[in-house]
């Protein structure tokens, strides 16, 4: 394995190999365990779906708490997402606008979103609509890197994003916060949380918010739909849990989300009208946990979502892209000793309307089991599953893991698993482009990776390596026929080292990542698009009981905006303070400011970013 850096990315990141080397010298031979924002005791659900401690963890990993997203100084979940190791993203724009998230260089379609254990994407496009999603209204974020397809099926390449909303517990609870910054943005949030007490206890959570924003011109004067415009948007958006304990063991629990996210943006034709985009998810769960003997667990879901993207340009209405998907998961977890054997079966239906152009169902029925095995200090899993499909057929993939534990701070591991992305409804049967014969793309990918953390001090790296074949693209000419379709023919290579470290000193803490990788088409020998050879971030937080403050910069290498493009996007450095102070212990003043230094840099060729901007606001119930 060989990557080049060039001398500027060289100096972007002198100031991380700088801490990474004062962070070193802070290494301790002791492995006492103190509290820490991601311990070694901290519970991962998505990795397996069912709760494992960090340290038990074969797949690399990153739980973002509660506590971190409101410190993060960020308003939208992608902005958030940027600044973790692995993660990528790309914008046409402003916060309201079409988003992409890349995982590890794969590609946006190659990445699984789930909300609360639903799986959420446009069965059209291949991608979740990330602008939709309030940040507001989440609670907690896992990242799982790698490939999950024997655990969720098709489309976890990259890797799975699981985001959980706010859930209820104690004493009733109001909360509120109200918000204003550059661009005319500002936020309002109000939910109450709480719990009943006794037997048959029923926890419970009910948030609402509205953003509004006047945003600034998306678009650059270079792109053919360029208008000197404002592009605005308004998001609104509530959310709610109910769960309630039937009995020792046995709870029903029911799980809401509905956004609508409507934002301006620019087409040539439209002229003078104010083209928007109106986007609308739908979210809903209703899910049967219980615990039928103290040896086995089994768990019910019954979901259904709904994305609907129309586009308001030139004439009433430019376009419709609406999919609708319904899914019932049942997961049978049984205790043999200190393993654990899983045993889970799904059925998905999904429909897709595009315009008059696509009018389509497709249903997957999945079988997959796993095991994970503990004998003291090692850690072994297995997993295989297969999904069969009405539209492409059927795919087997499957997962191997091995861990040793040095100590209860000190762990290695290494997998070796198999996935798959499927067709898009576009892929298939878009007139003109379609075609019937495009095979799922196929990943195979092999990693080793260590990780340390005894509390003040934590470090992880991983090296993985992924070859992609029979990749999908739409190009000219059709080999079937006909001047262009989608068919497979391309192959890439997505290998590198993820790594990131953090050490506290008191109430201070420093923390750094760094992402060297190297996402290539094999056919043409060039770095896939909107991808960088590095990434990354560096900062420092300091928290005492009445305030807290930091700064961070998020640094990325320069990346083509398409497989065509001759010329490269440059990279960038965005400089952010986050502060907080209590008023009382109710009442929060925040405070954040992005991109400090204003600087000029696009995430997607002739689309702007945001300049230099701030946003202010306050809390009640933050607690």
């Amino acid at each position: 394995m060989s990557f080049s850096v060039s001398q500027p990315a060289a100096s972007a990141l002198a100031p991380l190999a700088i801490a990474l080397a004062v962070f070193s010298i802070f290494v301790s031979p002791s492995f006492a365990q103190t509290s820490h924002d991601q311990s070694l005791d901290a519970v991962v659900v998505t990795a397996s779906r069912t709760a494992q401690k960090v340290g038990d963890v074969l797949t690399d990993n990153v739980v973002i708490t509660a506590e971190e997203i409101q410190h993060s100084g960020q308003s939208t979940l992608i902005d958030l997402l940027q600044s973790k190791r692995g993660v990528e993203i790309s914008r046409n724009g402003g916060a309201g606008s079409s988003s992409s998230v890349y995982l590890r260089g794969s590609t946006a379609k190659q990445v699984v979103l789930l909300i609360d254990g639903v799986r959420t994407q446009s069965a059209t496009t291949g991608e979740p609509t990330w602008s939709a999603i309030p940040l507001s209204q989440i609670d907690r974020i896992e990242v799982v890197y790698g490939p999950m397809g024997s655990v969720y099926g098709a489309d976890a390449v990259g890797g799975v994003i699981q985001v959980f909303t706010k859930k209820g517990s104690g004493a009733p609870r109001l909360y509120a916060s109200a918000g204003t910054g550059t661009y005319g943005t500002n936020e309002f949030s109000l939910g109450v949380v709480g719990a009943t007490e006794g037997e048959h206890r029923v926890r419970y959570s009910l948030n609402t918010t509205k953003e509004k924003s006047e945003g600034f011109n998306s678009t650059l004067p270079g792109l053919s739909s360029y208008q000197p415009d404002k592009d605005g948007y308004t998001k609104t958006s509530v959310s709610g849990r109910l769960d309630w304990e039937l009995a020792n063991g046995h709870e029903l629990g029911f799980n809401f989300l509905n956004s609508r996210n409507e934002a301006d943006y620019d087409v040539s034709a439209s002229g003078t009208f104010n083209s928007y985009r109106v986007s609308d998810l739908d979210v809903y769960s209703l899910v049967s946990k219980n615990q039928i003997t103290r040896y086995w667990y089994s768990q019910l879901q019954l979901s259904r979502t709904y994305d609907e993207n129309v586009t308001y340009d030139k004439t009433p209405v430019g376009g419709i892209i609406r999919t609708r998907a319904s899914q019932v998961s049942w997961q049978n977890d049984l205790r043999i000793g200190p393993d654990l054997l899983q045993a889970i079966i799904e059925r998905k239906n999904e429909h897709a309307v595009s315009g008059a152009s696509i009018d389509e169902s497709r249903s997957t029925d999945s079988f997959a089991l796993a095991y994970q095995m503990q004998r003291g200090a090692h850690l072994g899993s297995a997993s295989a599953r297969h999904d069969d499909n009405s539209a492409y057929g059927s795919k087997v993939t499957g997962s191997l893991g091995y861990g040793y534990r040095f100590s209860n701070n000190l762990r290695v591991s290494g997998s070796y698993g198999t996935s798959f992305r499927a067709p898009t409804f576009n892929d298939l049967y878009f007139p003109g482009t379609g075609n019937l014969a495009v095979k799922p793309e196929e990943g195979k990918n092999s990693e080793v990776g260590i990780y340390y953390d005894d509390g003040n001090l934590d470090f992880s790296a991983a090296y993985y390596r992924n070859r992609l074949t029979d990749l999908i693209i739409s190009a000219a000419p059709c080999p079937t026929g006909g001047t262009r379709c989608a068919y497979n023919v391309d192959e890439a290579l997505l290998q590198g080292v993820s790594s990131s470290i953090g050490k506290r000193f008191g109430n201070l803490r420093v923390f750094g990542s760094l992402d060297l990788q190297n996402p290539k088409n094999l056919e043409t020998n060039k770095l896939l698009d909107r991808r960088a050879r590095y990434h990354g971030s560096i900062g420092m937080r300091y928290a005492v009981e009445t305030y807290t403050f930091g700064t961070d910069v998020t640094f990325s290498g320069a990346r083509y905006t398409s497989a065509t493009d001759p010329v490269m996007m440059g990279g960038y450095a965005l400089l952010n303070f986050q502060a907080t102070y209590n008023l009382s212990k109710d009442w929060q003043l925040f405070g954040r400011w992005n991109n400090a230094l204003d600087k000029k840099y696009e995430l997607a060729r002739n689309y702007q970013t945001p300049g230099s901007n701030m946003f202010v606001g306050v809390r009640y119930g933050f607690q």
